[in-house]
């Protein structure tokens, strides 16, 4: 018996739902991958799938909304997924890599990073539709993860000591933990949409930034995540600066 065209249409638009779950399995695979590779103590391995995780993460949701196949169903398994691979394999990471001589007060700042990343997922998840576009509250979770992956890779690359000052890195899982739960706006940079027409001049432009990336990506990736992570704080006490200026002329003014 031959099929009908709307029983056709049926069979292909749930098709197109594989793939924005496949990218998100990848996702998870990668997650999966970083944690067994920190118990084995290869920490760059691991440091790498987690930047590899964020790629496929970042590309799942716009799979998805490029065609059309958004579904609760995936917004759910991405989240967990985004749990596994940026909440438990950088923490773990981080512990096995240089907070693991510090005891207790090591493996406490690990799970408080994945706590914190657990909770940031919550609140996204719940205040998704109430949240401007144009901004994040508190630091992404992805971005939390790569900066930890990033400074493994930077110290490794350029061999610096970690395990000599383990007190700084510590102080910097704190300070990501505390980012993501804070209520300090980041950039989402969610107009940057990959299956919109662009000008020339912009497509240059990204292949120049991944040439340049690509000269020296432990430094550059490193920097990346740097500027990112601390754009929002910045950016909060510019605007606590200018409020404060601003209401200073109203009331000169009056």
């Amino acid at each position: 018996m031959d099929e009908t065209p709307m029983s056709r249409r049926d069979k292909i638009k749930r098709g197109i739902y594989i793939l924005p779950n496949t990218f998100t399995s990848l996702n998870l695979f990668c997650g999966f991958f970083a944690i067994v590779s920190a118990i084995d103590a290869r920490f760059e391995y691991a440091a790498i799938a987690v930047l590899v995780a964020v790629i496929f993460d970042s590309l799942d949701g716009k799979i998805a909304r490029a065609t059309h196949t958004t579904s609760q169903f995936g917004i759910e398994y991405d989240s967990l997924s985004d749990l596994v691979s940026f909440g438990l394999a950088p923490s773990l990471l981080m512990y096995m890599w240089v907070l693991k001589p510090m005891g207790r007060v090591g493996w406490l700042a690990a799970f408080l990073f994945t706590t914190c990343g657990a909770l940031r997922l919550a609140r996204f998840n719940t205040m998704a539709e109430e949240t401007p576009s144009s901004h994040f509250l508190g630091l992404p979770i992805p971005a939390a993860a790569a900066m930890n992956s990033t400074t493994v890779l930077f110290c490794s690359r350029y061999a610096i000591p970690a395990e000599e000052m383990p007190v700084f890195f510590l102080v910097g899982v704190y300070c990501l933990s505390f980012l993501m739960v804070s209520t300090i706006k980041y950039e989402s940079f969610k107009k940057a949409e990959l299956f919109k027409k662009m000008k020339f001049n912009v497509l240059v432009g990204l292949i120049l930034a991944f040439v340049v990336i690509a000269l020296k990506p432990q430094f550059f990736l490193f920097s990346i995540g740097l500027i990112y992570v601390i754009s929002g704080p910045m950016a909060f006490v510019v605007g606590m600066i200018r409020t404060k200026h601003e209401k200073k002329v109203n009331s000169h003014k009056l």
